[in-house]
């Protein structure tokens, strides 16, 4: 076994090994299940975020809002809790933060009074001018209460002067850049909205006489709606009266879909461009398997992200496929933070060998990406002590060079190992035999292009390119400001840690009040 290349030790805030997922939203209009309905969708999407939940509904005279940390089935599994959000309108929000800490006030969905009546938001994506627009709001007295770039688009629908809901979101659109899906409800109106380059997915349902919008296909399903069409690029879709209806505000621009929802981010289930995600990720396996000539008797997944990869690699090389790597499904965010010995053994809490597989054997480990490379060098590493012979890396994705700024996980490039590192470096690092990437013509030829198209491309992949289709406004990056708010949100529940918490709390027992 090669001699382990060691990593400068970096720390990097909200340091995480893998990319993460953005967001998920969900509407439903016109149905007397719609909090539970919004319930079942967020649990379908529950892949999109997993830091945060929230549903706001409407009952005709008023919305109401419940916002908790965690899991969807942890937190709205109850009748009790489903019974606090009444009406035949609702939206829900799966949070996973790319602007904004992890605190109550920046889950979502977020609400509004307006001079035109209230409006809830939920919001996939990432604005690439918020710090500049949130300091020209700020500017002008506006008052923020979270440090979400979503709240942005609050205020100005609520600061626009036109006369109708759906003309102040117009007003807002047009002063907002970046790659984002919204969800909003006003009053007895569920409207929709996809940016200018289709980069965030939104697509519309029905079930009976409600429409549906949602992240993916998967989370209408679950609710037995009928797939009707995507949003547009640069759409805005709203329901009023039972009625759908449309406007294209925006001049009009060819779509570019993100290429990690091919890749990664849509469950393999989920319909994009009319096929199922699982279908296009075993066509990137085989596209890899075309570029990669590696003598091994095992094709082993990292389970689950490189399932699908792996099946396309083994089935055009003809090598058998197996589990070589077992996951424990029930270890997620939410694990509790164990002693410092324990949290040490890291990938294992999620995945272990599979020894009577590995055994003896030369391995091609198939992943979808690489992004920081710890987990690929604990797996290999993994791999090697259960008995591997051979442990070869490929990756179902060309190498990820660059940062990105609509709603991904990958703020800066000092936290991408191919940004800083060549290939043969990164292969010396994860203690791989060989290491080999997708090519950008293989990726494209996998999704259903002949060509990348250089002058226009057909997918957002600045990943791999560093051509961004919306450039940032905002000075994000390295060594650059990313905190929207000067107010420190180390205590979130501050109310309950207060001695007004505590004196609520006696003077419900019949107790004294403590100074």
């Amino acid at each position: 076994m090669k001699k382990i290349m060691k990593m400068p030790k970096t720390k990097f805030k909200n340091f995480r090994p893998k990319i993460n997922e953005e967001c998920g939203v969900f509407g439903i209009s016109n149905n007397k299940d719609a909090s539970t309905l919004t319930a079942l969708g967020l649990h379908a999407l529950q892949h999109r975020g997993q830091e945060g939940c929230g549903i706001v509904s409407y009952d005709g005279k008023k919305y109401h809002s419940e916002k908790r940390f965690g899991l969807v089935g942890d937190n709205f599994n109850k009748e009790k809790v489903l019974r606090n959000l009444p009406g035949n309108y609702a939206i829900g929000h799966n949070r996973y933060s790319t602007t904004g800490g992890t605190t109550l006030r920046n889950i979502q969905p977020f609400f509004a009074d307006t001079n035109t009546g209230g409006i809830g938001v939920s919001h996939n994506g990432n604005l690439t001018n918020a710090i500049t627009l949130r300091k020209k709001l700020v500017d002008e007295g506006a008052i923020f209460y979270t440090t979400s770039d979503t709240e942005t688009i609050v205020q100005l629908i609520a600061k626009s002067k036109r006369s109708k809901t759906i003309d102040k979101v117009v007003d807002a659109l047009f002063q907002i850049q970046g790659g984002y899906a919204l969800v909003m409800l006003t009053q007895n109106t569920l409207i929709g909205v996809r940016d200018p380059f289709g980069i965030r997915p939104l697509v519309i349902g029905k079930i009976n006489d409600s429409y549906v919008f949602a992240s993916e296909t998967c989370a209408l399903d679950i609710i037995g709606a009928k797939f009707i069409r995507d949003v547009d690029n640069g759409e805005i879709v709203y329901i009023e009266n039972g009625k759908l209806n449309s406007i294209k505000p925006f001049p009009p621009k060819k779509i570019r879909p993100c290429v990690f929802e091919y890749i990664y981010f849509s469950r393999p289930d989920s319909i994009l461009n009319g096929e199922c995600a699982y279908e296009y990720r075993k066509r990137l396996g085989a596209e890899l398997a075309k570029e990669t000539k590696i003598d091994a008797d095992l094709v082993v997944p990292v389970p689950d992200s490189g399932n699908a990869a792996a099946i396309g690699f083994s089935k055009h090389t003809g090598k058998n496929f197996d589990l070589g790597l077992i996951r424990n499904h029930y270890v997620g965010r939410t694990f509790i933070e164990p002693a410092q010995k324990i949290r040490s053994l890291g990938v294992k809490l999620k995945l272990n060998a599979n020894k009577s597989s590995i055994k003896n054997k030369k391995i091609v480990l198939i992943d979808d990406s690489l992004v920081r490379g710890t987990t690929s060098h604990k797996i290999v590493k993994m791999l090697y002590d259960a008995g591997a012979k051979e442990v070869h890396m490929g990756i179902a994705c060309p190498q990820i060079k660059f940062p990105d700024f609509y709603g991904v996980d990958m703020p800066t490039k000092k936290e991408l190992l191919a940004a800083n590192k060549t290939d043969d470096e990164i292969c010396k690092y994860i203690n791989a035999k060989t290491l080999n990437f997708l090519s950008i013509k293989g990726l494209y030829r996998a999704i259903g292009f002949e060509n990348r198209n250089i002058s226009y491309p057909q997918l957002t992949d600045h990943y791999f390119t560093g051509e961004y289709p919306v450039k940032p406004i905002d000075e994000l990056g390295d060594n650059k400001v990313t905190q929207l708010s000067l107010l420190s949100t180390a205590s979130n529940n501050w109310y309950e840690k207060s001695k007004f918490y505590r004196n609520e709390k006696r003077y419900k027992r019949g107790l004294s009040f403590v100074g």
